[in-house]
């Protein structure tokens, strides 16, 4: 049988990083949490943990941390009907979730907070590219994602949230600069762009479909969807931005589409784990909510 104590001490080195923060939101010493662990690496037969700054779970050790989660959200559901094994106070259970920057910056937020404004819980959100989110369910780490794929993780359902639209905008004046003998292979070659990360995609998807073949961009890379609309603003690149988000700029002209009617509509699934839990049920119909309200049916 597992030691929930040990169990515990695992999740919460990984959740907060080191042994030392751990041990301080566990109200124990740093000497009593890796003895934990250990025994329980002893127990598995592996390591869990790896040392360093931050530390991270190897992947036993992340579904060991996701069965933690689990175990939690039934804990919860069993105080709920069982008030007198409730701890006093306010009892809360941590929710891990992984969604893209976009998402989280548009119609995801408002859902989010509403719901956590009211349920027991402790939300810990993580971002990724749409593509990998689905990653972190695989892994363990988080119970509940936003992603780009259709199919569902193991042990995970997956449900269509509908499409955000994007467009390829810029500034009138790197327009003037740029593009001013329109919007080709050879002028998105010299032109400076936008990428979120290394795993951004979009810029070069949308310049696939338009050109029907591989260009390569000057990118700047820049991680935020809010520097993403600043960027664009002062004319620093190019890039793809979620409708909703810029319309407003596009509406008084200071971005203007690069090839209008040409949008990208990228699909997106809620997968979420099978845990028996109200709490995941109904962080889930919020966001179903959400999107219903704010993204389009279906996508291309």
């Amino acid at each position: 049988m597992l030691d929930y104590f040990s169990l515990a001490a695992l999740a919460a080195v990984v959740r907060e990083g080191s042994f030392e923060r751990a041990a301080r939101a566990l109200h124990v010493t740093p000497s009593a949490v890796s003895q934990r662990i250990r025994l329980l690496e002893e127990r598995v037969g592996c390591a869990l943990v790896v040392r360093g700054q931050p530390c991270q779970a190897t992947e036993t050790g992340r579904r060991l941390c996701q069965h933690m989660d689990r175990v939690r959200l039934l804990e919860q559901e069993l105080q709920g009907t069982l008030p007198g094994l409730a701890p006093e106070g306010v009892a809360r259970v941590t929710l891990p979730i992984a969604v893209n920057a976009d998402s989280l910056a548009t119609w995801f937020a408002p859902a989010l907070t509403a719901f956590a404004a009211e349920a027991p819980v402790l939300m810990a959100v993580s971002v990724d590219n749409e593509d990998h989110t689905t990653e972190w369910l695989r892994s363990g780490a988080v119970l509940a994602a936003v992603t780009a794929t259709a199919r569902p993780a193991t042990g995970c359902n997956s449900r269509a949230l509908g499409a955000m639209r994007y467009v390829a905008a810029a500034s009138p004046a790197l327009v003037q600069r740029h593009f001013a003998h329109g919007v080709t292979a050879g002028s998105l070659a010299q032109a400076p762009s936008l990428v979120f990360n290394t795993q951004d995609e979009l810029q070069a998807r949308w310049v696939r479909r338009l050109c029907h073949r591989h260009v390569e961009l000057p990118r700047h890379t820049l991680p935020s969807t809010q520097a993403f609309v600043e960027a664009s603003l002062a004319s620093m690149g190019w890039g793809l931005h979620p409708l909703t988000l810029i319309a407003p700029h596009l509406q008084s002209g200071a971005l203007l589409e690069l090839v209008p009617g040409t949008p990208l509509d990228v699909p997106l699934y809620w997968q979420e784990t099978r845990a028996a839990s109200a709490l995941l049920d109904g962080l889930s119909r919020a966001v179903l909510k959400a999107a219903q309200g704010s993204l389009m049916a279906g996508g291309v």
